[in-house]
């Protein structure tokens, strides 16, 4: 199938492309690597009456890192992300991540910015943005606007992004020496959307764990924090941790959706197994460091 017909627009700067956004409030969509749009609107799942494409606004592409994180433009494409030694050294958790998305041909095209705004429930980086607590840089015909990771999900493909309004980067703050991530999912093919997915991070300081973050992917409408395992985590020796423990504190309270992929109860088993890898590779890589 070939989408519906719709006007076609591709400014050059933040500001006209909020401008055509504003203008055409929700008959209005930004493309930006289109891998998630472009199959939606060929199969017809939706429809607008103009896109507004953003690959030429060269701002977006901008990557700032300096002593206190990261600043990754929102149309950094994620084979980028893969490749940039910078990302990596800055946002360890986000390279980690980017492997498990899709295939190479897609994070070729797919970008940062259009993964988090697209909101999957069941995607890597949203789930990093959550755990990173990371800030996301939004623009539109009023000004612009600054909105926490842990706000900005509302929903599947939900966020509180206003009509007319675009993002435009995302600041990933430091953690520091001392620190481990890890990602870990499961998937019923490599490149599929998971089943369920862990982003882990710790901080050693003192030979205790000072700063802790567990999220999960896969288990909601939205990326979820599992604020009990994280406090669990502070404060303890990493001999004192046990991650299956931490893993079913993590889900504790959890009721994932079912859907021809798996049941909730299977979510739920496959979140403990994935949190767990996750907490033990997170404390090892801390311990190294």
């Amino acid at each position: 199938m070939k989408p519906a017909r719709f006007a076609y627009h591709a400014p050059t700067t933040v500001t006209e492309a909020a401008a055509l956004l504003g203008a055409h409030g929700d008959d209005a969509k930004v493309l930006a690597g289109g891998q998630s749009l472009v199959p939606m609107l060929n199969l017809r799942l939706a429809r607008f009456e103009a896109l507004v494409d953003v690959g030429r606004v060269a701002t977006l592409r901008e990557v700032v890192a300096d002593a206190d994180g990261i600043t990754v433009g929102a149309m950094v494409r994620q084979c980028d992300v893969e490749e940039r030694a910078d990302i990596a050294a800055s946002a360890p958790l986000l390279a980690k991540a980017t492997p498990l998305i899709g295939h190479f041909q897609i994070r070729s095209r797919g970008t940062v910015g259009g993964s988090i705004a697209h909101a999957d429930p069941a995607a890597e980086y949203p789930a990093v943005a959550l755990a990173l607590d990371a800030e996301l840089r939004v623009a539109g015909p009023n000004g612009s606007r600054t909105v926490a990771a842990a706000d900005f999900f509302t929903g599947t493909w939900a966020t509180t992004l206003d009509a007319g309004e675009l993002l435009t980067a995302v600041r990933l703050p430091a953690w520091g020496t001392g620190s481990g991530f890890a990602v870990e999912e499961v998937a019923r093919r490599h490149g599929d959307f998971a089943i369920a997915g862990a982003c882990v991070g710790v901080r050693l300081s003192g030979g205790r764990f000072e700063r802790a973050a567990v999220a999960m992917f896969g288990m909601g409408s939205t990326p979820l924090r599992g604020a009990e395992a994280e406090r669990a985590l502070v404060g303890a020796g990493p001999d004192d941790v046990d991650p299956d423990e931490i893993a079913q504190l993590a889900i504790r309270g959890l009721d994932p959706p079912e859907d021809l992929h798996a049941s909730s109860a299977l979510r739920l088993r496959v979140c403990a197994a994935v949190v767990a890898r996750a907490v033990r590779s997170a404390v090892k890589e801390a311990q190294g460091a």
